[in-house]
């Protein structure tokens, strides 16, 4: 799994002109999700993301993780994140999971990111064209790979 992680003070999906999800203060994550990814990719990266501290602490010093905030978390899937561009100029999406493989390991990581932040987690709609609004705060942009845990 691979995701981009955006602090952010809003962030929304929109489908055909209408907002479908949208939150305040926190992370906007984009998703991406390979055929070898499974339920180790899941616990492991739910930890990292809930634990990462991102947010200022009361000395301006990013020490604070998003559950010391209350921030919120909006998750879009995104299969680009698995593009391969190391041949020619038109990126491949072999190694992105197939939908019967992707949206269950989609949803379960929108569970399982529910649980640990302890709140609903609004998401984009999988396979969708979607339009991604956010204000990034920082900036703050994170990129973590489950295949690079070292």
């Amino acid at each position: 799994m691979r995701v981009v992680i955006q602090r952010v003070l809003q962030a929304s999906v929109s489908i055909s002109g209408a907002v479908t999800a949208s939150i305040g203060p926190g992370f906007l994550i984009l998703l991406g999700i390979c055929e070898e990814d499974g339920a180790e990719d899941i616990e492991w990266l739910v930890k990292k993301i809930a634990g990462l501290r991102v947010f200022d602490d009361e000395n301006g010093v990013m020490n604070v993780d998003i559950r010391e905030t209350g921030g919120d978390a909006l998750v879009v899937s995104q299969f680009t994140l698995m593009a391969l561009t190391k041949k020619g100029n038109r990126p491949s999406y072999i190694r992105a999971a197939r939908p019967e493989v992707a949206i269950p390991l989609y949803e379960q990581f929108c569970a399982a990111l529910s649980a640990a932040l302890g709140k609903p987690v609004p998401t984009g709609t999988f396979g969708a064209d979607m339009q991604v609004s956010l204000v990034n705060d920082g900036p703050v942009t994170i990129c973590i790979d489950t295949k690079n845990k070292e």
